[in-house]
């Protein structure tokens, strides 16, 4: 589908998200944001995935938290 033909009126059911790392979220909020109900599962107790247990990132070096 192209982004012509799919409008926010016409949007309809939910998306299930499996994994609440970076790239999960980012795209659960994507998808939140164009309209979608959306589910983020993550089998772990907090989200974050691997970004939540470093200290710094890179190349900018600013604290993950």
């Amino acid at each position: 589908m192209t982004e012509k033909s799919v409008s926010k009126n016409n949007l309809a059911g939910a998306v299930m998200v499996l994994g609440g790392g970076i790239a999960g979220m980012q795209s659960a909020i994507d998808l939140a944001n164009s309209g979608y109900y959306v589910y983020l599962v993550e089998r772990s107790h907090a989200i974050g995935g691997m970004m939540a247990q470093l200290d710094k990132t890179f190349p900018t070096n600013d604290c993950t938290m």
